[in-house]
């Protein structure tokens, strides 16, 4: 798939007119609000999916490349082309165009509806909530000191959160800690699919990526799309789910929770880290 260039995109963030109130005082004021409107994502002229999302300029297409790789509707190889249609008043389009002689998955359901707080509503049975995909292969050793620094090198690349204070992050690294792709959103999911989108477009990227760092709590539905796209590490500043960690220890991965500069808990997946020196018992 080759890197498309984007044709329109929102900014991430408005000004709004407020009134601030602070020690029994009132004056009017402006603040800056992350944006959040509405994407339909169409794939070969179809609509699939709507998303709540936080626009910037090339981020729709990454997103949506990364939502229907995440739901295994569609293979990134067989994608021939992304495009953005016209800006609307009311939000943006993105479709997504498969090669000549490619299908979607069998069985996918239509007409997704996903908000910027719960993630993707509107599957058709509990047997849907599972996408098929392989477990990860070991891959590298990492070091426990690169794992404790990435929220903090992740949260140091959020200039967007700088300006609001509102929005979620995700950010790819590789196994020495280099960050590769950060993509902020008001949805968790949508940060996600917009780095690991960016990173199938960006092939070398992925191929790169060992450790998905998210700013929140890591769901079953983020270790889903980690495990799509074959990331062997999730770590999140905060808790995992009980399915997070029943789904990352069935595939192979390595689930890190409660991530901060002085140690982290590991749900499944501890081979993947580098020992610890012993304690010494006196």
């Amino acid at each position: 798939m080759t890197d498309p260039e984007a044709t329109s995109g929102g900014r991430p963030s408005q000004r709004v007119s407020i009134e601030r109130r602070r020690d029994g005082r009132s004056e009017r004021s402006v603040d800056v609000v992350a944006a959040e409107e509405p994407l339909e994502i169409r794939l070969n002229g179809e609509r699939v999916a709507v998303t709540m999302r936080t626009p910037a300029p090339g981020e729709d297409i990454e997103l949506a490349v990364g939502f229907l790789s995440g739901e295994a509707i569609v293979d990134p190889a067989e994608i021939a082309t992304v495009r953005e249609c016209p800006t609307r008043a009311d939000g943006g389009v993105v479709d997504v165009i498969l090669r000549e002689g490619a299908s979607p998955a069998g069985g996918w359901q239509r007409n997704f509806y996903a908000t910027s707080s719960c993630g993707v509503c509107g599957k058709a049975s509990i047997e849907a909530v599972r996408v098929a995909a392989p477990a990860v292969p070991d891959g590298p050793r990492i070091e426990p000191g690169v794992i404790s620094s990435l929220p903090e090198r992740l949260r140091a690349e959020q200039r967007v959160f700088d300006r609001t204070g509102g929005l979620h992050a995700a950010g790819l690294f590789s196994a020495e800690g280099e960050l590769l792709v950060l993509r902020e959103d008001v949805g968790r999911h949508n940060a996600v699919d917009k780095s690991i989108g960016r990173a199938l477009i960006r092939s070398d990227v992925l191929d790169e990526t060992a450790v998905l760092q998210v700013s929140g709590r890591a769901s079953f539905e983020l270790v889903q799309k980690a495990l799509v796209a074959q990331i062997p590490i999730v770590a999140a500043v905060s808790a995992p789910s009980s399915l997070a960690v029943r789904l990352a220890r069935e595939a192979n991965m390595t689930l890190i929770g409660f991530l901060r500069e002085t140690g982290f808990n590991v749900y499944a997946g501890e081979h993947r880290l580098a020992e610890l020196a012993s304690p010494v018992i006196e």
